[in-house]
């Protein structure tokens, strides 16, 4: 059974956030929260809560043991975008996107 846990309008791009998320696929738990508290990244403090959320949903909520649990999927999907202007030369105004993304963490008992 498959168990998630969702974090949306976070304020980070979709490519920042896929270079930390992504190599944690096919982990185990505890050694993903390990690979994230020594990230560089301030985001992988988010995503580590993500991952813990997950894991607390599936030990209350379907009795699973959290240490068979395996991050089998990270969604990562575009949120809506702040379009701002700043002011340029000759009275002309440059854009400033500032991207959201919404995060999916997926986890599954791996079989033994």
């Amino acid at each position: 059974m498959e168990v998630s846990a969702t974090h949306k309008n976070m304020s980070v791009s979709v490519e920042k956030l896929r270079r930390i998320a992504n190599p944690l696929l096919g982990e185990n738990i505890e050694d993903a929260l390990t690979r994230l508290q020594f990230m560089p990244s301030p985001w992988a403090k988010a995503v580590a809560k993500v991952v813990r959320s997950a894991a607390a949903n599936a030990e209350n909520n379907f009795s699973m043991d959290p240490t068979l649990l395996r991050i089998i999927q990270v969604n990562i999907g575009p949120a809506t975008t702040l379009k701002r202007f700043y002011p340029r030369a000759r009275g002309q105004a440059g854009p400033n996107y500032k991207r959201h993304s919404h995060l999916t963490v997926v986890l599954d008992e791996e079989i033994a």
